[in-house]
């Protein structure tokens, strides 16, 4: 994503990348970070920390490297887009409270279809109510380290406002019984270089409804990412979300 990123910030003329973070331990710390991404050399080194001034942040990493860098954006001001999923709840808990301090817009998916898929979701859920099954199935990588993805996981959430349930069923296994009403089903699949697919089947008796996205590459999260961040700049501090940025 951190490639990606940079290659589509050369492209677009409204964006400069003004610095590149890793971890402290990468190999490749001091190279140009245009360099390693293919564009050619830029000027900026990819460093263990933030030490030039920008006019917002975005961050794809692991939620410990989120929460270091949160902090350090709040204490220069500097807005910050969060892509990472994998959060516990003590550790969102910690990020959002940073919003009093600086603009926050923390999406599990930065995807504009994505984020039209979670709209329908919604107004599917409500239409329908605990009448159907609801199943959410989603696919990726096998380098993903936390299941179900945070998009199947808000899906869920979504789901479980409009119809007043919290109880979500990850997988299945053995003499499990009849499906009770009102149970939210996520299954997660881990193949190859999947990119990433989501898939909310609403059963009902004689019929059955699915509404779905597929990734064809990473390119749609990387370009819902500068959006936001353009979005972003400059903007009061508080929590934001992709509907705000969506209207």
């Amino acid at each position: 994503m951190g490639s990606r990123l940079i290659q589509l910030i050369q492209a677009d003329p409204a964006l400069r990348l003004a610095a590149a973070i890793d971890r402290a331990d990468h190999p490749r710390l001091g190279e140009d970070a245009g360099t390693l991404a293919g564009v050619g050399p830029l000027g900026v080194p990819l460093s263990p920390a933030l030490d030039a001034a920008v006019d917002v942040m975005i961050d794809f990493s692991l939620p410990a490297g989120t929460l270091s860098l949160a902090e350090t954006c709040a204490r220069l001001g500097v807005p910050l887009v969060v892509g990472t999923t994998g959060f516990v709840p003590e550790q969102r808990c910690a990020l959002e409270a940073l919003a009093a301090r600086i603009p926050l817009l923390i999406s599990p998916n930065l995807s504009r279809a994505v984020n039209l898929l979670m709209r329908l979701v919604s107004e599917a859920a409500r239409a329908l109510g605990d009448s159907a099954d609801v199943e959410i199935v989603e696919r990726h990588h096998h380098f993903k380290k936390d299941a179900p993805s945070g998009t199947a996981l808000r899906l869920a959430e979504i789901v479980g406002r409009a119809i007043d349930s919290d109880r979500f069923v990850h997988g299945r296994h053995g003499q499990v019984g009849e499906r009770s009403r009102g149970e939210i089903g996520l299954h997660a699949l881990r193949t190859g270089d999947n990119p990433g697919e989501h898939t909310v089947i609403f059963g009902l008796i004689g019929e059955c409804l699915e509404l779905s996205h597929r990734a064809l590459n990473r390119d749609g999260f990387a370009l819902g990412a500068l959006d936001a961040a353009k979005f972003l700049a400059g903007k009061p501090p508080r929590l934001y979300a992709m509907d705000d940025l969506l209207g």
